[in-house]
């Protein structure tokens, strides 16, 4: 496996497709040493940083689904990262003619599977795992979806961690302050539940000393084109209200792996407040418990998977008296210096990720020459 196609939104754009993409391209091709092809998937035309962008898929464009393609024509296997919201059409459906127009074998990974997708969506997903040689998911829970509600071969589909970035056990404790600091990071728009901690925090004035809520992150690209910053506006319109001030702070900045690895070890715990409990795939979520941080998160998918047997605890959506408990918990056990993350197992590192990615690549190659 020479060449690898990698098909995602992909930097500069800031996204978690477009984050995961470069994390797996940094195992497959930078320590993998594969050759690169990457498509960009884009909304407009953009400038191509980088020599391994080869072409750029552009919502509303079939041009470009055809160049895009024949950029991709000598790969030996291409990678495509599926969300709805990232191709053109109606929900995404001008990635099919792209996908049929493929002639390496395709692996595509599926970050949302909806428990209860409109006609239309199942449509186009079924059409995509028809048009793929594999599918991956990155949770039982979706695997389970895809095999209870779609019709989706189970033969064609793995279940690969989304992977996390190893981290140094001395690291937490260089960032380590008196003051427990809860993290929630990510770009932010409606339906992170932002709101929800922010309530919670209201909850917890007379613990001593009072914890600290950061949450780090510009406003999603998308949100902000269509409404710009109501959604953090609000926030921090909710914040004043509350007189948490001084307790919660909204840190509207983008950092890159590094700097993000110095935040989450300053954290003491990890928030999770999301409203919609269909998300089968959290990278934030992965990244924390990789981190060893204790989790407190509403019950969406993902995390009543990784959580349901420890690392964190697990609470209804919207219910800020709910986070607050668990907080509380959570902040007591911090103080008598006991923990509930757990470490995190290797197979949930990008290393090991990125291994079980050839894996599946070579097995499809070596069917695509027997045949």
């Amino acid at each position: 496996m020479s060449t690898i196609g990698f098909v995602s939104s992909y930097a500069p754009t800031l996204c978690g497709l477009a984050t995961f993409t470069g994390s797996l391209y940094a195992e497959l091709v930078t320590a993998g040493g594969a050759t690169p092809r990457v498509v960009r998937v884009v909304d407009s035309p953009q400038k191509r940083p980088g020599v391994e962008v080869v072409s750029e898929l552009v919502a509303g464009d079939p041009t470009s689904a055809v160049r895009s393609a024949a950029a991709l024509a000598q790969c030996d296997v291409v990678i495509v990262q599926h969300e709805y919201g990232i191709y053109g059409g109606a929900d995404g459906v001008e990635i099919l003619p792209f996908l049929g127009a493929l002639s390496a074998p395709v692996i595509v990974v599926f970050h949302t599977v909806l428990s209860a997708p409109t006609a239309h969506q199942r449509t186009v997903l079924e059409a995509v795992a028809a048009l793929a040689d594999a599918v991956v998911v990155m949770t039982t829970t979706a695997r389970d979806r895809l095999e209870s509600l779609y019709d989706v071969p189970l033969d064609k589909i793995s279940v690969i961690p989304h992977g996390a970035p190893p981290v140094r056990s001395s690291t937490a404790a260089m960032f380590r302050t008196t003051q427990p600091t809860i993290l929630t990071w990510g770009l932010i728009g409606p339906g992170k539940g932002i709101e929800w901690g922010i309530s919670a925090m209201a909850l917890l004035r007379d613990v001593s000393p009072m914890p600290r809520y950061v949450v780090a992150g510009q406003t999603h690209p998308k949100v902000l084109l269509r409404e710009g910053e109501t959604y953090r506006e609000n926030l921090l319109r909710q914040v004043r209200d509350l007189g948490l001030s001084d307790s919660v702070v909204l840190d509207n900045h983008y950092r890159h792996a590094a700097a993000l690895a110095e935040l989450v070890a300053s954290a003491d715990i990890v928030l999770l407040p999301y409203d919609s409990g269909d998300q089968v795939t959290s990278g934030v979520l992965i990244e924390a418990v990789a981190a060893g941080k204790p989790v407190v998160a509403t019950r969406f998918a993902h995390a009543v998977e990784l959580l349901s047997h420890g690392g964190g605890i697990l609470v209804p959506h919207k219910d800020p008296g709910a986070i607050a408990a668990a907080l509380r918990e959570v902040l007591a056990r911090r103080s008598t210096g006991l923990g509930t993350a757990r470490p995190t197992p290797p197979e949930m590192l990008w290393p090991a990720v990125a291994e079980r990615y050839r894996e599946v690549a070579r097995a499809l190659i070596r069917s695509r020459v027997a045949a």
